[in-house]
């Protein structure tokens, strides 16, 4: 479990008149950074803890396979498949981190690490088979106009043909969505290299969540007139962005994912903020709040307490996610939730 100093119920009225300066602040610090994003220059990084630290050896080697892939793209395809688990099996018998179908894997499955043998359930084996497939549809499609990775995802999806034949990505509603939400969630596991652009809607999430200041935690908690209007971490993070019409996953690993992640000087108000006793995993976060400056957050802390304002400089913040709407639309929302939130403390 998450602990936090209270703020004292006497600092609640001084905290609201800060917070009430900062979300007024937040569209005049934002056009501060919107000049200064960066270009794609240099080699694509991940995201610290983005990919599992298990994992992020073989994506950050075999995600440099050729110039139609890199790291963060591969690493959206395999979270997107799966969400990072090795065991996962589709209705359509997909298996594996890299969810491929028998047949596929018996032509494309290589010994990725050189044991003998390609078993589609080891990841040494799976994650450089997705990679060496997607070099080789981008090799088959590399003459196609447009995007080569654009293309390369169409014929992942579509089949080589159909790029070949429409002259790039083919106008199937199916295929123009996968290369859009592989696109989007490459952004969120790709190491910034320059100011990430400002969220619109974080005046409105940060509005909501100051009107629950107060409200008792409750685990598993949505927010609901049967759950008297309490919530949990997530809970209120998910229905904060709600109010601005974003659609958030339910837990908080998963709403790390929901767009790029600016480094802590970066932070502005509306950023969730993370915390994670394995700083190398995004998957092992337990707990979100929403950022209101200052070095301050709302959250709803854990069972006994109120939703608050607490610090966030300690030693298990992870991390922050500047939520894009295209970013938490493009997320899956059919994986295994695999660390949600703590339970309730006795």
């Amino acid at each position: 479990m998450r602990k936090a100093w209270l703020v004292a119920g006497a600092s609640i009225g001084l905290c609201l008149s800060f917070v009430a300066l900062l979300v007024v602040g937040t569209y005049s610090a934002a056009a501060g950074l919107l000049g200064g994003s960066g270009g794609k220059n240099g080699a694509v990084g991940l995201a610290k803890g983005a990919v599992p630290a298990r994992y992020q050896p073989l994506v950050q080697k075999w995600g440099n396979l050729c110039p139609a892939i890199n790291p963060a793209l591969l690493a959206a395809q395999l979270y997107q498949e799966s969400g990072w688990n090795p065991q996962a099996q589709s209705q359509a018998a997909a298996q594996g981190i890299a969810q491929f179908i028998p047949g596929t894997w018996a032509t494309h499955g290589i010994d990725g690490d050189k044991d003998g043998d390609r078993d589609v359930w080891d990841p040494a084996d799976a994650i450089p088979s997705a990679a060496s497939y997607d070099c080789e549809l981008a090799g088959y499609v590399k003459k196609a106009p447009g995007d080569p990775t654009d293309n390369m995802l169409a014929a992942y999806n579509a089949g080589a043909y159909a790029v070949i034949k429409y002259g790039g990505v083919p106008p199937y509603r199916e295929t123009q969505n996968y290369v859009k939400v592989i696109r989007t969630l490459e952004k969120s596991f790709a190491r910034p290299v320059g100011r990430v652009e400002p969220s619109r809607q974080a005046a409105g999430a940060i509005y909501f969540a100051q009107q629950k200041l107060g409200t008792k935690y409750l685990w598993g908690g949505n927010g609901t007139p049967e759950q008297g209007g309490r919530f949990d971490c997530s809970g209120l993070t998910q229905a904060a962005y709600r109010t601005v019409g974003i659609e958030l996953p339910r837990v908080a690993n998963d709403q790390y994912n929901a767009g790029p992640h600016p480094a802590r000087d970066e932070l502005l108000p509306g950023d969730l903020v993370f915390f994670s006793d394995d700083l190398t995993n995004s998957r092992a976060i337990r707990h979100v709040g929403l950022y209101v400056g200052g070095g301050y957050m709302i959250n709803a802390p854990y069972t006994g307490a109120v939703i608050r304002f607490d610090k966030i400089d300690t030693p298990d913040y992870f991390g922050a996610t500047r939520v894009t709407e295209d970013g938490a639309r493009a997320l899956p929302t059919d994986l295994p939730a695999d660390a949600p939130e703590a339970a309730p403390e006795a």
